[in-house]
């Protein structure tokens, strides 16, 4: 289970596990961001390659026109993710 919820002004939700069986789901919702953000993964559990292909991809698309994204409120499971992907050598991971 995953969910994934926008407050409007630039802070995503996102909780739960992101995996392959959500991918399409996920992909379909960031594709629409294309401003700066803040994600925030208080509720985030894990995420999979796929998840972290789809955060890529977002990253690169926004980047390109000068916007970035950062992750607040990551758990150290996830944080170690991040890490292993040096994830956290291309946007801020707090």
């Amino acid at each position: 289970m995953y969910s994934l919820t926008s407050d409007g002004r630039g802070t995503i939700q996102m909780s739960g596990i992101i995996d392959s069986s959500h991918a399409d789901a996920v992909r379909e919702f960031f594709k629409d961001i294309d401003h700066s953000c803040t994600i925030d993964c208080e509720g985030l559990e894990f995420i999979s390659s796929a998840g972290l292909g789809i955060l890529m991809a977002t990253y690169k698309r926004l980047s390109t026109r000068g916007e970035t994204m950062r992750l607040i409120n990551v758990r150290e499971n996830v944080k170690k993710i991040f890490h292993l992907a040096r994830f956290d050598r291309l946007f801020s991971i707090e």
